[in-house]
């Protein structure tokens, strides 16, 4: 009898106490495939490939060019003076110097137009994502990579990619 009425307390604290929360809906999405495969997100992944292509093209360029000129130094260094030897290194020391700056703002750069591409579309997902976990009854948004395991149908990301590439068809990046 002592443990019936044991059971019966600790039953009815555990029913008064616990709050249940009926049709709490959760969602997730996955951010980076919305990122990368948007019409806008892939648009600026192109303009961006594109670029970094072509800069790496003019610096490799550059730097054969340096490197021929410091053969040709090395393959004279017999014939001319210390003093032009000296001169002329100085010069392609410099003009190192110059390439390896010109390739780091140039990474820099590239750097920060993907960063404001990233901004730009994330600013752009806020409102869409806002508006139709509104209009759902939406309680909770979990990120994909968070997620374990979930039910295929609770994931949102297809219908937000669809809002995104109405509202914002194309990146203009410079």
């Amino acid at each position: 009898m002592k443990y019936f009425v044991k059971f019966v307390v600790v039953t009815f604290f555990y029913l008064v106490c616990t709050n249940v929360f009926a049709e709490q809906k959760i969602a997730f999405i996955d951010m980076k495939f919305i990122l990368n495969n948007s019409s806008a997100g892939k648009g600026a992944q192109d303009f961006l490939k594109k670029t970094f292509e072509n800069n790496q093209k003019k610096l490799a360029d550059q730097e054969n060019k340096l490197k021929k000129e410091e053969n040709d130094l090395i393959s004279k260094k017999a014939t001319l003076s210390k003093e032009d030897y000296k001169k002329k290194s100085d010069e392609l020391r410099k003009k190192v110097l110059l390439y390896q700056n010109e390739r780091k703002s140039s990474l820099e750069k590239l750097a920060k137009q993907r960063a404001e591409a990233r901004k730009i579309l994330l600013e752009k997902i806020d409102p869409i994502l806002l508006s139709y976990v509104k209009e759902n009854g939406i309680s909770v948004v979990i990120d994909k990579k968070d997620v374990v395991l979930g039910n295929n149908d609770l994931n949102i990301t297809n219908v937000i990619i669809e809002k995104l590439n109405k509202d914002l068809p194309s990146l203009n990046l410079k």
